[in-house]
């Protein structure tokens, strides 16, 4: 499957562990990007400079650095964070540098090309979108009274909030698809949403109208990676079958072909329930990695997306 045109939509973590295992097996990747983050290195960015969130991109760009002594160097580099006492600590180099690299060319997707190839990249790495945007979620528990939601803004305030997310909309509610992103989901031989932060990295994708349609009708097969553990705050609590009932409730008509979860995954029965419910077929695959449960195992998950696009009839246990 070298050849294979694999897209990936996400964010932070999730979506570089997909992009290593995906790089592993093709030279044909696209990532496409969340930038909603408000905090930490790329929120005050944002704020002082007007400047798109560069730290889920950094990040991607990095997954996906040559696997040579060029390509290492400049991905530490990318991934240098400054520590000091004065106004640079906390920047991760990559940040500043995608912000120079955009400032300099006025085009964020050019400074992402010219990065990708300073680091010797395998695929692309693009944001889905170019406007300032925000994530707008509505809470239950915040209030007295049960019934009534609160309205949380931001990354980070969503996935802190100590209640319960009932839904997520973008501010503004239709901002403008990067056309690149749309022609690489068009072309796609596979397109893998997830794992990652489920209101923050993986919904937004879904609200940005032409990275819907384009989902909606590309011949490409859908894959809804699942992450492995609740996540504390944004997800507290939610079982495997409720992370599909919330994408199926923002996107009623967005189809998936299958669902990759682990094969650690408790009440199968559910969740391939609320599978069926996308038109998805589940498969179990062990790619946790070792002594940490919450996160992916690139090489694992390589085998199991390996095992999926090619056609594989292995059963894990």
């Amino acid at each position: 499957m070298n050849g294979a045109k694999v897209v990936a939509l996400g964010g932070g973590h999730g979506l570089a562990a997909s992009l290593q295992a995906l790089r592993r097996l093709t030279g044909n990747v696209t990532a496409i990007v969340t930038v909603a983050d408000d905090g930490g290195s790329s929120g005050r960015l944002r704020t002082e400079l007007g400047a798109l969130p560069p730290g889920d991109l950094r990040m991607a760009l990095a997954a996906l650095a040559g696997d040579d002594e060029w390509g290492r160097t400049w991905e530490a580099l990318l991934q240098h964070r400054f520590t000091s006492d004065g106004p640079l600590d906390g920047h991760a180099v990559g940040n500043l540098l995608l912000v120079g690299l955009t400032a300099v060319t006025g085009d964020p997707v050019r400074a992402l090309d010219l990065a990708a190839k300073l680091l010797g990249l395998t695929g692309r790495v693009l944001p889905m979108t170019t406007e300032r945007i925000e994530i707008v979620a509505e809470v239950a528990g915040l209030d007295p009274d049960p019934r009534v939601t609160r309205q949380v803004r931001g990354q980070v305030e969503v996935a802190t909030t100590p209640g319960l997310v009932c839904a997520v909309s973008l501010d503004p509610v239709a901002p403008r698809a990067t056309p690149e992103a749309v022609t690489a989901i068009e072309e796609a031989d596979w397109v893998l949403l997830g794992p990652g932060s489920l209101f923050t990295s993986m919904v937004p994708h879904l609200l940005v109208p032409g990275l819907r349609e384009a989902l909606t009708k590309t011949s490409a097969r859908r894959v809804l990676v699942l992450n492995l553990v609740p996540q504390t705050g944004e997800t507290t609590d939610f079982s495997p079958a409720a992370h599909l009932a919330a994408v199926a409730a923002h996107v009623p008509d967005m189809p998936f072909d299958c669902v990759l979860a682990d094969s650690g995954t408790l009440d199968r029965d559910g969740l391939m329930d609320a599978a069926a419910d996308l038109g998805a077929d589940v498969r179990f695959a062990p790619v946790a990695a070792d002594g940490q449960a919450a996160r992916h195992d690139p090489a694992r998950l390589a085998r199991a997306y390996a095992d999926l696009m090619n056609g594989s009839d292995a059963r894990w246990p």
